[in-house]
């Protein structure tokens, strides 16, 4: 570090280290500072170091150290207050309020010297003339503090009654004390009011927004207000993150995620801020912080999770259980010392209560990255359930009735029902109707191990007397086999069931249902004879073949699998009534003609036929068996160009699918909801279903894969509805699970492409220079290199933004090289430009500026003589204008700071010097003004498209005559201005502008105003 040898070095010293992170390095080279600036033997100078280190404590984590340097600043201004500049002054009453709030929040020193205090506040402000306003929200505070109601309320309405001054707290911060306390007198709505303007962003400080997000997240749960709770704390956390001192707020986050079911993000929270957990400067939000981690202990042991490893206090590993112990008992224990200091129990009323809460949401997408925690011990409710199930035998014929109820009715969990029967007759001899269906269901579930079962089930059937079930199980087991390949054995298995059954239909020795399961067999079976020698259908736009033209074997599989489906359906038809499984049959039967449609090519067909089978099975009661038909029909769709179908198939899957479809499902579901509803410009409700989707893949354990995918899609759809911050969480959370490898390095460049706007916008520059050049040297590989370019010119912006001027211009330096290999001259001359830019800002200097900007206008004018097409003519012509205008500018800037070292060097009695400085001055205007007629005279012969341009121009060259002391030249353009707009639309803004610049080079007193 730089010797400190004088005031100003200690100025600049202190300034570096306030913009360090807070914590304890910004706070022990504080300390060191003070210890420097007494070496100067300044006062204002040991002055200003004692309020930087107290302003570098209040905001970090040991607020309890400065105590110290406000009593001595306090005691120099009582001694000497003449050493104290105005805003020195000024700082130390502000700071009043700091020590007061300071005391409040640490429990060892008394109520009454806190009163004391309070009464020392009011004092010295009366002395100095300011307002009762900060004295009166000080008293507030204490009364709130205290659980004092009435006094509360006085202080309350007195603070909003006084006049705002200078010591008065900012707008944002007062309006984050005021809805503070309409949240704790149960008005949540008010308080959500009156934080508008600060979430808005009307009003902002060091520590808003920050404070006021964090504050109305469980307000907004409260009311119903999901949506933006989840907003509040994607965007609010990211502020709160790299805040030392700010973890109150972030005790806030972590009890929304624990009243979300949003468990597992809770537990990362906790993760990156170990010390939040024992440091001990600020005991008030310590006590917030280990009450919410005790909230979040008792949601993860609620689940079954009480023996899971959690992050918590350094030197020995954790379960949620102990973790939640030990914070109740530290958090109890620090409510009982401010109670004790206060003489009231509401410090510990309220925690007690924060760590009751139950929750507020069942579940709560957030869109970020969150891992499953997986239950060490079974969930609460099963070991509910284990304790009070009945030790007796259970009820044998009631599982037997509940599992014939659900398989008739085709209900999900019949195979459980029947595998709880068969646990349940272990000992037990069934009667034959019910062993047949044991096994015939056990058979099913083990699929093809259980080819024997399905024999010894029809002999049971038989035994039963139900010949035509006994070969519907025979058929079944066929069809297994032809699902192990065998579809020839299957084909000569199915064939005696299937002429026997159809024998004892004739003679009606057996019903509808049973024949309908034979002939459906066979048919399956005949359709896996297609999936073998017929391949599924190109697209339309490849021409697909019918059945014509098509092998013999694969017109013969269609042929025979289209009659057997149709004799399915000649069998069913008219004849379902009120049978679940025979109208079943008719829907499965048309989604099997789909098939076929679809496989012989003819794709709106088989459209038309999915979407009636989806139907039928709706109207059956069945919807769960409809959502893989209504997808097979958006996917259909979608290759037919009809984006509209697509979507409404999707939707209905997503209504019908509900519970009983697998979480991957439901993702992938919404994820093609996501892009469908995304590719017709309805960012909104596309980043509805994406939130699903991401959510749903996480639950299905596949985060890192369609997790991310979807994370992708969301965080771009934010991006489009200019929801910065969220959509930077949320693509920061994708990135670690995106890969090359598994969804393609356009998909990473994308995210970090995304990512670098969103920084961008957020200000946090140098962030997103690091993305984009990530991005950028992925895509230096790709043979099209646009996007490179592009990359790199972003980048060099996003440098040039932080302050990072040499590696701005090495990066526009290298875009221009780009552009120029991709012969795009507009790009090419843009980047030249942003280096004159550059230039001036840094060692090159002026010279250096002025040589950029003519290389820049070279560069154009190159272009402009070898373009042909009119159109591009055009475009490089209003760039060349833009280039000469921007040269202008440079040039004027120049002008200005010669003119003011004119000034300066008038005042020092220079005189000498001051004619060269002006001169200098007087020749840049000069070369400037060229430089802007230059650019009218292009523009002008652009017409009305450059007419806004070529006005600009005139009225900075206006500008320019005026400082050079021509007023009528300046006049004349302006009048030129004016005749350019005259019975042009008022209403145009640009017009207005464009105007009212012009008149003010007339006067109030211009002919015919």
């Amino acid at each position: 570090m730089d010797e400190i040898t004088d005031f100003d070095a200690l100025r600049r010293a202190m300034a570096e280290n306030s913009e360090r992170p807070e914590g304890p390095a910004r706070n022990a080279r504080a300390e060191q500072l003070l210890v420097e600036a007494e070496r100067l033997n300044v006062p204002l100078a040991v002055i200003e170091a004692l309020g930087h280190q107290l302003k570098v404590y209040n905001y970090s984590s040991e607020k309890d150290r400065m105590f110290v340097p406000f009593a001595r600043l306090l005691r120099m201004w009582d001694e000497r207050p003449e050493d104290f500049d105005e805003y020195e002054a000024h700082s130390l009453h502000w700071v009043f309020k700091w020590v007061s709030a300071g005391m409040l929040d640490q429990p060892h020193i008394p109520l009454a010297s806190v009163e004391k205090w309070l009464g020392e506040m009011e004092h010295r402000y009366r002395l100095a003339g300011h307002s009762e306003r900060a004295v009166r929200s000080a008293e507030f505070s204490v009364a709130a503090h205290v659980g004092d109601l009435p006094r509360a309320e006085r202080a309350y309405a007195a603070w909003l009654a006084a006049d705002r001054d200078r010591m008065a707290d900012c707008h944002a911060c007062e309006l984050h004390g005021q809805g503070a306390w309409q949240v704790e007198r149960g008005r949540d709505e008010e308080a959500l009011r009156l934080w508008g303007p600060v979430l808005q962003g009307e009003y902002g400080c060091a520590h808003e927004p920050h404070t006021v997000l964090a504050s109305s997240l469980v307000p907004l749960l409260r009311l119903g207000r999901v949506d933006e709770a989840r907003a509040h704390h994607l965007r609010g956390f990211r502020l709160v993150r790299p805040m030392e001192s700010m973890r109150g707020a972030y005790a806030d986050h972590v009890e929304f995620c624990a009243l979300t079911g949003n468990e597992a993000r809770g537990l990362e929270l906790l993760a990156e801020r170990p010390a939040y957990f024992t440091d001990t400067g600020h005991p008030r939000s310590r006590l917030d912080f280990l009450a919410v981690v005790a909230l979040l202990m008792e949601r993860l042991s609620a689940l079954g999770l009480g023996e899971q490893g959690v992050p918590g206090p350094a030197g020995r590993s954790w379960s949620a259980r102990e973790l939640g112990a030990h914070a109740r008992v530290e958090a109890l224990e620090l409510a009982a010392r401010f109670d004790g200091r206060n003489g009231t129990s509401h410090i510990g009323d309220r925690a007690r209560a924060r760590m009751a809460q139950e929750p507020l949401v069942e579940r709560l997408p957030l869109g970020v990255r969150r891992a499953r925690p997986a239950p060490v011990a079974a969930p609460a409710a099963a070991r509910t359930a284990e304790r009070t199930e009945p030790t007796g035998r259970p009820d044998l014929p009631a599982l037997i009735a509940e599992a014939r109820r659900l398989a008739q009715s085709l209900r999900p969990g019949a195979l459980e029902a029947w595998a709880a029967v068969a646990r349940a007759a272990e000992g037990t001899e069934l009667e034959p109707r019910a062993r047949a269906e044991v096994m015939d269901h056990e058979a099913m579930a083990r699929g093809p191990e259980g080819l024997a079962l399905f024999e010894r089930a029809a002999r049971l059937y038989a035994e039963a007397g139900d010949p035509g079930e006994a070969l519907a199980a025979r058929a079944r087991g066929a069809y297994v086999r032809a699902l192990t390949g065998e579809v020839d054995a299957a084909l000569a298995a199915v064939a005696g069931p299937y002429d026997e059954v159809l024998a004892l239909y004739a003679e009606d020795a057996t019903g509808v249902r049973q024949t309908a399961s034979v002939v459906m067999s066979r048919a399956r079976i005949l359709m896996r004879r297609v999936h073998e020698e017929v391949p599924e259908a190109a697209g339309p736009a490849e021409g697909a073949p019918d059945a014509r033209g098509r092998g013999a074997g694969a017109r013969e599989a269609l042929a025979e699998a289209e009659g057997a489906v149709r004799e399915v359906l000649a069998l069913v038809e008219g004849r379902t009534g009120d049978d679940v499984r025979t109208a079943a049959r008719s829907a499965e039967a048309r989604a099997m003609l789909a098939e076929l449609a679809g496989r012989s090519g003819r794709e709106s067909e088989a459209v038309r036929l999915l979407r009636r089978a989806a139907a039928e099975y709706v109207a059956a009661g069945l919807p769960w068996y409809a959502v893989e038909h209504e997808v097979g029909a958006a996917s259909l769709a979608h290759r037919l160009g009809d984006p509209a179908g697509a979507e409404q198939a999707l939707r209905s899957a997503l209504e019908h699918g509900g519970p009983y479809v697998e979480p991957a499902g439901r993702a992938q579901l919404n994820l093609q909801l996501a892009e469908l509803i995304g590719g017709r410009g309805e960012a909104g409700e596309a980043a509805e279903h994406a939130l699903e989707a991401a959510h749903w893949a996480d639950e299905a354990g596949q985060s890192a894969t369609l997790g991310a995918w979807a994370r992708h899609q969301l965080g771009g759809l934010l991006l489009r509805q200019d929801r910065y911050a969220e959509a930077a969480e949320v693509l920061e959370s994708a990135l670690p699970d995106l890969s090359e490898e598994t969804h393609g390095d356009g998909a990473v460049v994308q995210t970090l492409w995304w990512l670098g706007d969103c920084l961008g916008e957020l200000g946090e520059h140098r962030e997103a220079a690091e993305r984009r050049l990530r991005a950028a040297d992925i895509a230096r590989h790709w043979p099209e290199q646009q996007d490179h370019a592009t990359l790199a010119h972003l980048a060099a912006e996003s440098l040039s933004n932080a302050g990072l001027l040499e590696e701005a211009d090495r990066a526009y330096a290298r875009a221009g090289e780009l552009w120029r290999g991709l012969d795009n001259p507009v790009f090419l001359v843009r980047s030249i430009r942003a280096r004159a830019w550059l230039a001036l800002r840094g060692e090159a200097g002026e010279r250096g500026a002025r040589e950029l900007m003519a290389d820049a206008v070279h560069a154009c004018e190159e272009a402009l003589r070898a373009a042909a097409d009119p159109a591009n003519r055009d475009r490089l012509v209003a760039e060349l204008g833009n280039t000469h205008s921007q040269f202008g500018d440079l040039l004027a800037r120049l002008g200005a700071e010669a003119a003011e070292a004119a000034e300066t060097a008038q005042e020092a009695e220079t005189a000498e010097r001051s004619g060269t400085a002006e001169g200098a001055g007087r020749e840049a205007f000069e070369a400037a003004l060229v430089q802007l007629d230059r650019a009218a005279g292009l523009f002008g012969t652009l017409g009305a498209a450059g007419l806004h341009s070529r006005t600009g121009a005139e009225l900075a060259a206006a500008g320019l005559e005026a400082d050079l002391g021509r007023t009528a030249a300046a006049a004349a353009r302006a009048r030129g201005v004016l005749a350019a707009y005259e019975g042009a639309d008022s209403g145009d803004g640009t017009v207005r502008a464009r105007r009212a610049g012009a008149e003010r080079f007339l006067g109030p007193a211009r002919p015919g105003a």
